[in-house]
């Protein structure tokens, strides 16, 4: 039998994880962001689920490919534009909108040879200092593409740093981690024509229910749409009503009995304290479980929440089976995600002990896993 390790992809948590990203914004247009092969889930598994989005928007024009061929006919955007002044011409072949952060793009797109005016998001640096003008050259990065025959429509846009901030967005007064660069957003753009977006998911989970501003007309959620909160420890997944989009099950393969002062694992991380039984389960860090994992990081064991023992090695890591004395091999181990008896172990509760986010855990999924859909 092949090794009991899966991924579950659930496409109805990515349908409902869609419309709660829009009830926070009804008003405002949506991009569901597939960038990173879907944050690991898999462009073609997740889009079943997130057919409901008015727009994808990703990186690759490898996987703008892939969207178009899956029949999606509507928007789909760039979020770092062209890398070189050929790819315009896939974004006329697959009338792809795209992002322009830097005046050597705007030079390709002034000596492109197109038949269809193309759709630009224009990108402000408003304090990520990551991409795009800063606030002093935005209006003549304007002023330059919409004196361009290839272009047909200008959207402003920027990326919030700080929007997962603690502050907390119901409080009247309370400091806003979106406040600054919103400030310096408005006042670069103002007299400005074209649509806004400038909301990720911590944006528009937080801000755009009451702020018209971080509404604008576009918003970009990304991890909230899989089923991680985007300011856990503040909120987790049940606050925002998400649900998890993939669960890592495998099985219990072997189990142990400690005495005092045996220890688990490489370098002998733990020792045991009394007798005990731990579980040794099918999965490691090349399966995409973190190594940095420590002592105690939760794992769900037939529904039930055991800690982590020991070091992860490899292809095992080991389990306190303490509180699920009925467990064998062959008992179904939830690493993160949905078990099979409905509990929920959301992955922000894995990746914090592990000094990381929900992010870096989805996208490290290794492809030794085998992925399926469901839902």
């Amino acid at each position: 039998m092949p090794r009991p390790i899966e991924a579950l992809i659930h496409t109805d948590a990515l349908a409902h994880n869609l419309r709660r990203a829009r009830a926070h914004a009804p008003d405002a247009k949506l991009w569901a962001v597939v960038k990173a092969n879907a944050y690991g889930h898999g462009i073609e598994r997740a889009y079943a689920g997130l057919q409901g989005a008015d727009g994808f928007a990703l990186l690759d024009l490898d996987e703008a490919q892939r969207v178009r061929e899956l029949g999606w006919r509507g928007p789909i955007l760039l979020l770092e534009g062209c890398f070189e002044p050929r790819d315009l011409e896939l974004c006329s072949r697959l009338h792809l909108w795209h992002t322009v952060h830097r005046e050597s793009q705007i030079d390709w797109l002034a000596a492109h040879k197109t038949q269809q005016p193309h759709q630009v998001f224009l990108k402000m640096n408003s304090g990520m200092n990551r991409l795009g003008f800063t606030p002093a050259a935005y209006r003549s990065a304007w002023l330059r593409l919409s004196g361009l025959t290839q272009v047909e429509s200008i959207t402003l846009m920027t990326h919030f740093a700080d929007a997962d901030l603690r502050a907390d967005a119901g409080v009247p007064g309370a400091p806003r981690g979106i406040d600054r660069q919103m400030a310096v957003f408005d006042a670069a753009t103002e007299g400005l024509s074209g649509e806004r977006s400038v909301s990720n998911s911590a944006a528009a989970l937080r801000y755009a229910p009451h702020d018209s501003g971080a509404r604008a007309d576009w918003v970009r959620p990304g991890v909230a749409l899989y089923g991680s909160s985007p300011d856990f420890p503040t909120r987790g997944i049940a606050d925002w009503d998400l649900q998890p989009a993939m669960s890592l099950r495998s099985k219990l393969i072997a189990t142990q009995e400690l005495q005092p002062g045996d220890t688990v694992g490489y370098g002998s991380r733990f020792v045991a304290e009394q007798p005990m039984r731990i579980g040794v389960v099918a999965c490691g860090y090349a399966d995409g479980y973190p190594r940095s994992a420590p002592n105690g990081t939760p794992v769900l064991v037939d529904g039930v929440r055991c800690g982590l023992v020991g070091r992860v090695s490899m292809d095992t890591l080991a389990v306190d089976l303490t509180p699920v004395s009925a467990a064998r091999p062959g008992s179904e181990v939830t690493l993160w995600g949905r078990s099979s008896r409905r509990a929920v172990l959301s992955i922000d509760e894995v990746a914090q002990p592990a000094g990381t986010v929900g992010y870096e855990l989805m996208c490290a999924l290794s492809a030794r896993v085998p992925t399926v859909s469901i839902g």
